[in-house]
């Protein structure tokens, strides 16, 4: 047998054992839910995806503890809660901050929580706002339903809790709108003192890859195992420090593509790192053919000391590619929804001259809910554009109560904007309205100003909506600004055009006086001396 056919046979052979592994992993796995008990699915995990020893989990607070204090962002909700001596006022603004970075960046939600607390530096400024206000804060933050709960919140808080917000995780978890159970531990352990861990995804990654879970993280028994470990790690004199150095950890060097194991300080404790590190090792031993038969092996993650019936490994083999990104495991996310929507900026000519723009009011409950937007339609299908301006003429004519004609809609162009489940394109279109085509006859609509618009409580979407559409309408104007010195110039060219006739239907004339100054001459000499002088002008016709 060829070499080649042998590392074909190896490589099919290797295949198969896999195969034949995980379906024995599988079936051991479905043996113990169906034999065992309810109380024997949710024991206690083995000691290798826990801290057994408290000595260790001593060790791991203090190292983590002191890279914070060392390391931290200054962020103005830390300042805060290390500060504000006003139990209420901390509470509130943790709980601001920790709703606002639901799904945001760092980054984006400084200057929003710095220009919030300066509004409304308490919960009853807070509860005495609009909610189109708050709206109006929130835009561009997205997620917009967080700013309608803290608002929902705020005014609980005031009318029904006396204006003091719950002092322990479980008050907060019950009596707050949008506190989670993860929200309101982090409330609690910054704001508050409680001693509680606190589980969001950063911690999730930490911990998965610090004690090798690799089940599906977002599984039942996974989440209670991490919250568990959480909860065994806290530090319970600084419980909110040791939270927030656990996110400050996944955030900036235990990343989810790029992590920086080499700078992180709790690297000792990590099963993950020791496995890609062992592997490392046994492939440079192996490339050096120094590798002894008893050299080392950790324990495969796959069996752990459950036999194959551990809730917290995972199915699939250890991928050596991946190395330290086989934790955590995640079920593959759903494609987002592919939507497109038909918009149309609509424009009329204000009292003051000013242009001013047509906006709706979406409803209260859904996506982007009491937000104010451009006419917008679903659409659904093939639609060619001549379609889309009969749709977009129509329902105009309905808003405005007008005979409006489907020539006078302008295309735009497309906006594409993601949100977390929807894939959305907006297909934009724009029309020019004359004064008495301009009232509106439906209610939440309004007509905005420029600068009224950049203020109003709109969507990232329509921000963009409307950048698409300035972009063409200063295009438009540097087009006809462009087109005036062309015209200049045009008219220019022709009067020298003309000029440049009248002086060669006049050299005919001259040159014969010329000739007859001077005597008789032939035609012959006459018609050369006109082609030589015709030729100095530039002329190029013959004498007319």
């Amino acid at each position: 047998m060829s070499l080649s056919m042998r590392q074909t046979v190896s490589a099919m052979d290797k295949g198969k054992r896999a195969r034949v592994e995980l379906e024995t992993v599988k079936r051991r796995r479905k043996r113990s839910k169906t034999a065992g008990t309810e109380d024997d699915v949710s024991s206690s995990p083995s000691s290798y995806h826990t801290f057994p020893d408290p000595a260790r989990v001593v060790q791991l607070r203090s190292e983590l503890l002191r890279w914070y204090d060392q390391e931290k962002r200054e962020l103005p909700w830390r300042t805060l809660a290390e500060t504000e001596l006003d139990v209420n006022i901390r509470t509130y603004g943790v709980w601001v901050s920790e709703i606002m970075l639901q799904q945001t960046q760092v980054a984006t939600v400084i200057d929003y929580y710095v220009s919030w607390m300066k509004r409304w530096p308490t919960v009853q400024d807070l509860a005495a706002a609009k909610l189109e206000e708050v709206n109006q804060m929130w835009a561009g933050l997205g997620y917009y339903s967080r700013g309608k709960r803290l608002h929902e919140g705020a005014q609980k808080v005031v009318t029904e809790l006396k204006g003091h917000l719950p002092r322990t995780v479980d008050g907060l978890l019950k009596q707050l709108p949008g506190v989670g159970r993860y929200t309101a531990a982090a409330i609690g352990s910054i704001a508050l003192g409680q001693v509680t861990g606190a589980v969001d995804g950063n911690v999730i990654r930490v911990l998965c890859r610090l004690r090798a879970i690799g089940a599906d993280s977002t599984s039942p028994a996974v989440t209670e195992a991490l919250w568990t470990l959480a909860n065994t790690l806290v530090d319970e004199e600084r419980p909110g420090d040791f939270n927030q150095a656990m996110m400050e950890l996944g955030a900036r060097v235990c990343t989810p593509k790029s992590p920086l194991c080499s700078q992180c300080p709790i690297q000792p404790h990590c099963h993950s790192y020791s496995r890609v590190h062992l592997k490392q090792e046994q492939t440079s031993k192996k490339l050096l053919g120094k590798l002894s038969r008893k050299a080392s092996v950790l324990p495969d993650i796959e069996d752990c000391t459950s036999g194959g019936t551990c809730q917290l490994c995972s199915l699939e083999p250890w991928n050596e590619e991946l190395g330290i990104h086989n934790f955590p495991r995640k079920p593959a996310k759903k494609p987002p929804r592919v939507e497109r929507t038909l918009t149309c900026v609509v424009v009329r000519q204000g009292v003051e001259g000013e242009e001013e723009y047509l906006l709706t009011q979406r409803p209260n409950k859904g996506l982007l809910a009491g937000l104010w937007e451009f006419p917008s339609l679903l659409l659904e299908g093939e639609n060619p554009r001549a379609s889309q301006k009969r749709t977009l003429c129509a329902e105009l004519r309905r808003m405005l109560g007008t005979q409006l004609t489907e020539n006078l809609f302008q295309y735009v162009g497309e906006v594409v904007h993601i949100f977390s489940h929807i894939h959305q394109t907006y297909v934009v279109h724009s029309v020019r309205l004359e004064d008495g085509d301009s009232q509106t006859q439906t209610e939440n609509a309004q007509w905005l100003n420029r600068s009224a618009l950049q203020e109003a409580a709109v969507s990232t979407g329509v921000k963009k909506i409307f950048k698409l559409y300035d972009s063409m309408d200063t295009r438009n104007a540097e087009w006809k600004e462009a087109e005036k010195p062309l015209c200049q110039k045009g008219v220019k060219k022709s009067q020298e055009r003309s000029s440049t006739r009248r002086q060669q239907q006049t050299a005919v004339p001259q040159l014969l006086l010329q000739g007859s100054e001077g005597g008789a001459v032939s035609l012959e000499s006459l018609w050369t001396s006109w082609c030589f002088q015709a030729n100095s002008l530039g002329m190029n016709d013959g004498p007319h």
